[in-house]
């Protein structure tokens, strides 16, 4: 990764400097968002190149050490997702997890009001084509949830750093989702070793993980 340079600078105003500093901000904005497009379209690239076979045997390694992680052992209820596209698998963990005993909520895009809207399942046959085609549950009476329910949540993303710094769709739906948070709980991301990046910019609003897991280690943010 290193044609990019994904960093945004701290700007720093004193009264005597003659730099229009809006115009900086603005500019430094603009650069975190071209840095940040450019790992999204590299990694997705790479993402999307995996071959059948081998995107199996790192599910099989993500999922196997997801099930062996305390945090998951012991909530009661984890906030998951279901994967789409090119994204790890998550159907089989969302089938282990309810075998397990545990109660399982998924997002729901409200595009209208730009944000996730959660609910719980008790199968995935309750899961159906949503927005942009992800795998949505289906509007139930009485199975809407908070988020902070959640013992755990477990969320997607395009790209992680090390420093636990995630880089989405571009949408900001679990930024958004996360910040009505009244209380702490893990925030794991599940990743293929391909997705991890020596550093994403990070804005003020962005929410950091707290473990990454991948198909050949447990990052620890």
């Amino acid at each position: 990764m290193g044609q990019y340079v994904p960093v945004c600078f701290p700007l720093i105003y004193h009264h005597s400097c003659e730099l229009n500093w809006k115009k900086f901000l603005f500019h430094g904005i603009q650069l975190c968002m071209t840095a940040k497009e450019a790992i999204r379209k590299e990694v997705l690239k790479k993402r999307d190149s995996l071959k059948p076979e081998i995107r199996a045997e790192k599910d099989a390694s993500i999922r196997e050490r997801l099930f062996a992680m305390p945090e998951f052992v012991e909530a009661k209820l984890v906030l998951l997702y279901a994967s789409f596209r090119s994204e790890a698998d998550t159907l089989k963990i969302l089938d282990g997890s309810l075998h397990m005993g545990k109660r399982i909520v998924l997002p729901k895009v409200d595009k209208e009001n730009r944000r996730l809207v959660l609910h719980e399942i008790v199968g995935l046959p309750e899961l159906f084509p949503g927005f942009m085609g992800i795998p949505e549950p289906l509007v139930m009476e009485g199975r809407m949830r908070g988020v902070d329910i959640a013992d755990l949540v477990i969320l997607p993303g395009v790209a992680f750093d090390p420093r636990g710094n995630r880089l989405g769709y571009g949408a900001g739906y679990y930024d958004i989702l996360l910040s009505e948070r009244t209380k702490k709980m893990p925030l794991v991301a599940l990743a293929y070793e391909e997705q991890i990046v020596d550093c994403i910019p990070a804005e003020k609003h962005d929410v950091r993980i707290d473990m990454i897991i991948t198909d050949q280690r447990l990052i620890l943010t």
